[in-house]
């Protein structure tokens, strides 16, 4: 009889033991976003990404001395201080020195949205809650030209998920319309989802090398296994844009799954990094964590991503068994 007890205490015990480690690997946080991006600021590394946030909708930030080892600063957005209720999608963040602000370019209830904070951590607040323009859009990215112009990168809904690039206003909360240009939709083999009736190309980033731009930017579809990264050039921010022949530049790397929509950005020692969310394993999307890899442009103007993974880590975490 005693024996009987102990092997039903000894049962219970794995079964709460099994239970635990479950919550682990779901709750434990790898950088724990998707859509990521990172700015260096006063040299320290600024995450922001969809999802990863424990105060409702909006945005959280994380800072990282290292790329490996991140803390969560808080909510860097919340929905009170917004446009819309649902949906915050893709943020990005840049100090603008001639404003000394920081701007925060994001997407909600599938509009684009500015909003501005004093410091990398926020709280970003819209002044005036309202989309930087009336039609249905996501995926904002801003580049400065070196003339001071701004342009806005963003996905619109015209044939799929298709990018088109606007000048902006001065202020950086409007874009000109009459300057709408298409740049990036789908056509290439690899972008075609086969297990999603979907046209997607999305997540787009722009760099300037020698007078040639990279629109580097993700294609298939996000819950697909083959979503991933290409580029194409041009003489002009505006276009036209010449896809790679060698895309993608990025697809199951390193094992992972649905590897995409992410962003290059400059290290301390000047070196460049690419940030990129993927599936958490090879049978389920969610939680998509975010992973870095090595970031160059060739000096014959070839852009890969390569080089030994990164697997950012909050602190305080338990590292999950993937």
């Amino acid at each position: 009889m005693d024996m009987k007890k102990n092997y039903i205490l000894l049962l219970l015990l794995c079964l709460c033991f099994a239970g635990c480690k479950e919550k682990t690997v779901v709750e434990s946080d790898y950088l724990p976003i998707a859509d990521p991006y990172v700015m260096l600021y006063d040299g320290k590394y600024y995450a922001y990404g969809t999802g990863g946030t424990v105060e409702g909708e909006g945005f959280a930030c994380f800072s990282s001395d290292d790329l490996k080892s991140w803390t969560r600063e808080g909510q860097a957005l919340s929905a009170t201080d917004s446009y819309g209720t649902w949906g915050f999608w893709a943020p990005e963040v840049y100090y603008i020195g001639s404003k000394k602000k920081f701007y925060l370019f994001y997407s909600t209830e599938e509009h684009i949205c500015v909003a501005t904070a004093d410091v990398p951590q926020g709280p970003f607040r819209q002044e005036v809650k309202q989309p930087i323009w009336d039609e249905k859009s996501i995926d904002t990215s801003l580049f400065i030209d070196d003339d001071g112009t701004p342009y806005l990168y963003f996905v619109r809904f015209t044939d799929g998920n298709v990018i088109w690039v606007a000048e902006m206003n001065d202020d950086l909360t409007g874009i000109k319309q009459e300057t709408l240009t298409e740049c990036i939709k789908v056509g290439e083999p690899w972008e075609l989802s086969q297990d999603k009736p979907a046209k997607v190309a999305e997540g787009p980033s722009i760099l300037k090398k020698e007078g040639v731009y990279y629109l580097v930017y993700s294609a298939n579809h996000f819950e697909s296994k083959n979503y991933g990264v290409g580029y194409a050039t041009s003489n002009s921010p505006m276009g036209p844009w010449k896809k790679y022949e060698g895309n993608p530049i990025l697809q199951h790397a390193d094992g992972l799954m649905g590897t995409g929509h992410g962003a290059p950005f400059c290290c301390k020692d000047g070196s460049w990094k690419y940030i990129f969310h993927a599936h958490w394993d090879s049978t389920k999307v969610q939680p998509r964590t975010s992973y870095i890899k090595d970031f160059a442009i060739s000096d014959q103007g070839t852009v890969s991503i390569g080089g030994s993974l990164i697997r950012p880590q909050v602190l305080g975490s338990t590292s999950p068994e993937k």
